[in-house]
């Protein structure tokens, strides 16, 4: 009896290692690929033969189709990716987790050469696992610790499958597994259990190691290896189909996607290797499968399964119409799927993007803002209240999605985009008030019939014109995080604030010489003092984008050595000032 119970012990061991290790080789995969997997899948993706050839890289790449899936389906969810495009994917996806199974099939490595003795599994994983260890914890490099996170995962995933080996070898003397072994070959029964374990594990991947692993008792055959491995494939879309909970209907759509294809596939397979198999008798099926014949069937299978139905791209499509058909109103994407949480790579990515919108909506709310200084128009008046309403919702939704990742194992790249996000949301949304403020004064100004003189047009229009140009390069820095613009950012600021001082001491000639009222006073002070804030943002948020970069959250002690002198970028301030200021002349300084 304590002979079974170690026996069962070591078998949970062992698949609690090599589960362990597969989650954080895929997690480690994941990190390394970053945000580029957003930009592979969403862009490059636009017929269904590129993104099944995607579909097989990326999920190469990250170990795990489940996971591919699942990102495909918050793509479609916000709009990122069409129906279309996420099916191509899917079943690129189904053939890209094959690539596990034949790593783990290296256990059948045969061979005295130093290079085969090197590639066995009891080789290569503590090999592996010493480059790893000394990767993780002896260089400073994130990129490289994340490598030998990888080598360590993989080291735990050989050991494990090692483990659960050795810990089921004595199966192979017992009468009562060879008829489970046997049942199975059952192809109703076998599918039921290959699709039951992998929907348990959540990993086809996992559940294909698993039976390899079995394969050392010498008890698993053909006939039990191919309706398990069909199931396998079934099983695998559970986790797709959990994800669509509270999707919109084409996020559904593309998982039903993913059910029907392999549903069909394995349909399709059975009919026909099961009816020749009724008038010729398949006869290696009785044959004993090692873990490199497991993985020959997954791919096989997987591969002709894509031969069939990639062709027919548009059937699927449709048959998920069917089940889901068009509704009359109109689904606003999800701005932010919560199915990214699980990637954040790819989250972080998506939030950028969003906050990059975000940025570009505060600046057409100020460009229109200033038009309506010029000459009012209600509707446009409007627009600019809406924008500032957007840019609301926009705060709202990325505070709360930013918050989720905080806890997360990050790289250093991704922490620094992450904290960029995080503290320039605020600037962003107060440059869209200031629009406001501003379209605020034009309908004063229009209420009240209120006309400045047209050397104050001129001046005005000066200002106006620098301070979109700050706030351009301000979007442009953003969005594509370019640190050499933002780093422009700053001279322009002092710039705004210079003509901004030069328009009040203007307007104060102009009050004492008689030329100009109180109140139009008042309406002035309210546009320069919007300009000048709204330009203050722009500079906090392209510091906050310097600190960041350089690991530093010293805003006020940046500028303030900047100005001073003391840092090197102080002699390329000074120039910068000069030339932009050399930009904006009033007429008669020209």
């Amino acid at each position: 009896m304590s002979f079974y119970i170690v026996k069962i012990i070591t078998l949970l061991g062992g698949l609690a290692l090599f589960l362990f290790g597969m989650d954080i080789m895929g997690k480690a995969l994941e990190r390394l690929a970053g945000g580029k997997l957003q930009t592979v899948l969403s862009k490059m993706s636009s017929t269904v033969l590129r993104g099944f050839i995607l579909g097989v890289a990326v999920t190469a790449v990250i170990q795990s189709s489940s996971a591919t899936t699942v990102m495909v389906v918050g793509f479609v969810n916000s709009g990122i990716m069409t129906l279309k495009q996420a099916i191509g994917v899917i079943m690129g996806s189904n053939v890209g987790t094959t690539v596990t199974s034949w790593i783990l099939s290296l256990t059948e490595l045969e061979g005295e050469s130093l290079i085969v003795q090197i590639f066995k599994p009891s080789t290569l994983a503590p090999l592996l696992g010493i480059i790893g260890i000394v990767l993780h914890m002896f260089t400073k490099s994130k990129q490289k610790q994340g490598l030998g996170t990888i080598f360590l995962g993989f080291m735990a995933l050989m050991t494990g499958m090692d483990l659960m080996s050795s810990s089921m070898g004595f199966l192979k003397t017992e009468q009562w597994f060879s008829d489970l072994m046997i049942s199975f070959s059952n192809p109703v029964l076998g599918i039921l259990v290959g699709a039951a374990l992998t929907a348990i594990i959540q990993s086809s991947s996992a559940s294909v190691g698993i039976l390899q692993s079995l394969c050392a008792t010498g008890a698993v055959t053909f006939g039990t290896v191919i309706p398990i491995i069909l199931g396998q494939n079934i099983g695998t879309c559970v986790t797709a189909m959990i994800s669509t909970i509270g999707a919109n209907r084409n996020a559904r759509r593309t998982a039903l996607v993913h059910l029907y294809f392999n549903i069909v596939g394995v349909a399709l397979f059975c009919i026909i290797f099961y009816a020749i198999g009724a008038f010729f008798p398949w006869k290696f099926l009785e044959n004993t499968a090692g873990a490199m014949d497991i993985a020959v069937v997954h791919t096989c299978f997987n591969l002709g399964a894509t031969a069939v139905l990639l062709p027919m791209n548009k059937l699927l499509e449709r048959l998920a119409y069917l089940t889901i058909p068009a509704e009359p109103v109109h689904q606003t994407p999800v701005l932010l799927d919560e199915r990214f949480l699980a990637t954040p790579a790819v989250a972080i990515q998506r939030a950028h993007e969003i906050a990059g919108k975000m940025v570009s909506v505060a600046e057409n709310a100020m460009e229109k803002a200033i038009s309506l200084t010029q000459k009012f128009d209600a509707e446009v008046y409007q627009q600019v209240l809406d924008l500032e309403d957007e840019t609301d919702r926009y705060e709202d939704a990325l505070g709360s999605y930013l918050v989720k990742m905080t806890g997360e194992n990050l790289s250093l790249n991704e922490s620094r985009m992450l904290n960029t996000l995080l503290y320039s949301l605020n600037d962003i949304e107060r440059i869209a008030d200031h629009a406001v403020a501003v379209a605020k004064a034009g309908k004063e100004m229009d209420d009240k019939a209120i006309r400045f003189s047209e050397k104050a047009c001129k001046e005005l229009a000066l200002l106006q014109q620098a301070v979109m140009d700050v706030i351009s390069d301000t979007v442009y820095a953003y969005k594509e995080n370019d640190l050499d613009v933002a780093l422009r950012i700053e001279p322009r600021e002092q710039v705004v604030d210079a003509l901004v001082k030069e328009v009040k001491s203007r307007h104060v000639r102009r009050l004492r010489d008689g030329m100009c009222t109180v109140e139009y006073g008042f309406v002035l002070e309210d546009l320069l003092t919007a300009y000048s804030r709204s330009a203050d943002h722009c500079s906090n948020i392209a510091v906050q984008m310097l600190q960041v970069a350089e690991g530093k959250l010293e805003a006020h002690e940046y500028l303030n050595a900047l100005k001073s002198g003391e840092l090197r970028q102080s002699a390329q301030f000074s120039e910068q000032f000069k030339k932009y200021r050399a930009q904006y002349v009033f007429p008669e300084e020209r």
